[in-house]
């Protein structure tokens, strides 16, 4: 039977984006619905005082992938901005990633050797061969003044359990570098679009139907009968009506301000790690695309607990969680008209080029290309 659409793709995040536009290459037809009331998933920016603010926080684009890299690149241009994070801990700032500034500002070590040294005395004092916790896990990669200034409260606030009681595998590795270099990520390309992420997100969807403020599980049925295929973005136990289980997230909250200041912090991203303080981190967007606007606007990230009525931002991957997870991923590899995709249909933390990447694996796969 004809259908008005070939495909139906439910979220307009990086994934549903990707994937409309690579289908509309193909001549396909595509209706893009979200349940929000703008497009582009969690990278949408809003412009403020003329500042581009990353509504659902703070989005750097890096990838060691040419091709991704390249992907983007089409779309929108990018700056050279470098992600280099602070952390403000019992009153002392200190550089993220754990670099050689981080040990001077810890310990006053200027060697390498020195530093090298401190570590390792304090993994041979707290740490262990088979860690059963996550702080277990942290004393034996990094000994216990980093673990304690920079790791201990931070962990605890982003989710909302002691450090005791969290998996070891959270932190399979912390990064440590032996030398002065403040870049938070070893990936080749890093920047972020020149006049936001919402570029990107038009390029993608030039041209093709779009409709916001759409709930797709208040109309399915309709939905549903319109297009041959669904490509589904949302949470993927959500689509089998919580069957085997409700799945369980961190979430966030996000304050804004506008401050009658050109420069608050002097930098994108500084994390706040004391429990007494109940943010994470603040972030100064304008920081982003090196803006010299006469105000600025900060955000302040608030942790919190997830309930349905608030959106998914972290899925916890712990055992019980993923034995759900599996149930439902295999009742979706019988479902022949409905390709699913992103971070809550996969129940995955992903990177925004490692969500580019999986939508192209999923156009060739479609394509046989």
């Amino acid at each position: 039977m004809k259908k008005e659409y070939d495909y139906l793709i439910v979220g307009s995040g990086l994934f549903g984006s990707v994937f409309a536009h690579e289908a509309t290459k193909r001549g396909k037809k595509c209706l893009v619905i979200d349940k929000r009331n703008h497009l582009g998933g969690n990278v949408y920016c809003e412009n403020v005082e003329g500042i581009n603010v990353h509504k659902y926080g703070a989005h750097i684009f890096h990838t060691n992938d040419e091709t991704i890299w390249n992907y983007v690149n089409q779309f929108a241009k990018f700056n050279h901005y470098v992600n280099s994070p602070t952390a403000l801990s019992k009153g002392k700032l200190y550089n993220l990633p754990f670099n050689m500034n981080t040990f001077y500002q810890l310990w006053g070590t200027k060697t390498p050797q020195e530093a090298h040294d401190k570590i390792n005395k304090q993994i041979e004092e707290y740490g262990t061969n088979n860690p059963k916790n996550l702080e277990e896990q942290a004393l034996s990669l990094v000994g216990k003044d980093i673990y304690e200034a920079l790791i201990k409260e931070y962990t605890e606030k982003q989710w909302g359990r002691k450090t005791t009681e969290l998996p070891a595998f959270i932190i399979k590795r912390l990064p440590v570098r032996f030398t002065f270099n403040n870049n938070y990520f070893n990936d080749k390309y890093q920047g972020i679009p020149v006049g936001g992420y919402n570029k990107i997100i038009n390029g993608l969807l030039e041209n093709i139907e779009c409709k916001t403020n759409i709930d797709y599980f208040q109309n399915r049925e309709h939905y549903d009968s319109i297009a041959h295929k669904t490509v589904f973005t949302g949470k993927i136990d959500e689509f089998f009506n919580f069957e085997h289980g409700m799945l369980e997230y961190r979430s966030l909250r996000f304050e804004n301000e506008i401050l009658d200041t050109d420069n608050f912090q002097g930098n994108a991203v500084v994390n706040y790690n004391d429990a007494e303080v109940p943010y994470t981190r603040i972030i100064e967007h304008k920081h982003f695309e090196f803006g010299n606007q006469k105000k600025t606007v900060i955000t302040r990230e608030y942790p919190e607990n997830w309930t349905p009525e608030k959106e998914a931002y972290y899925p916890i991957n712990d055992e019980k969680n993923q034995q759900i997870f599996n149930i439902y991923q295999k009742m979706a590899e019988k479902i022949n008209n409905t390709i699913f995709g992103g971070r809550l249909a996969e129940y995955k933390y992903y990177d925004m080029h490692q969500i580019i990447g999986s939508a192209l694996m999923h156009v060739k796969k479609e394509f046989k290309e």
